[in-house]
């Protein structure tokens, strides 16, 4: 027995059009201000000296007085297609390379995990 509903369609098939319908809607959400806000915010974090202090080691674009200790922060996405990855090397890189120079951030408490999200928002987008 089928159940009936508006304009003939089944249950499954307005659940259906109602997921596809959000699909394609969700672009036009309000979560791009948020994604800009974080992306902002982590450049924020990764350009203070007194925080991330990216640019001690690394060139970012528009970056004034970098350091070439550690690789250029461009194409991170490429880099670290799995966000977890880039992730744990921000937390403590010293596990994938012990020699490293670059500080644990998260293990030793110099970025909460917020802050390294929104460095991470701000490294995938440049």
């Amino acid at each position: 027995m089928k159940r009936m509903v508006n304009r003939g369609l089944r249950v499954t098939q307005q659940k259906r059009l109602g997921l596809w319908t959000l699909v394609l809607l969700s672009p036009f959400l309000n979560a791009e201000p948020l994604a800009q806000d974080q992306i902002r915010e982590g450049r924020v974090i990764a350009w203070d000296r007194n925080a991330g202090n990216c640019l001690s080691c690394h060139w970012m674009p528009e970056s004034e007085l970098p350091g070439n200790i550690g690789p250029p922060l461009i194409q991170m996405q490429y880099r670290f297609q799995d966000r977890a990855s880039l992730r744990r090397q921000i937390w403590d890189p010293t596990e994938a390379n012990p020699d490293t120079v670059m500080p644990p951030y998260g293990k030793h408490g110099i970025l909460t995990d917020h802050q390294i999200e929104q460095v991470i928002d701000y490294l995938y987008s440049i």
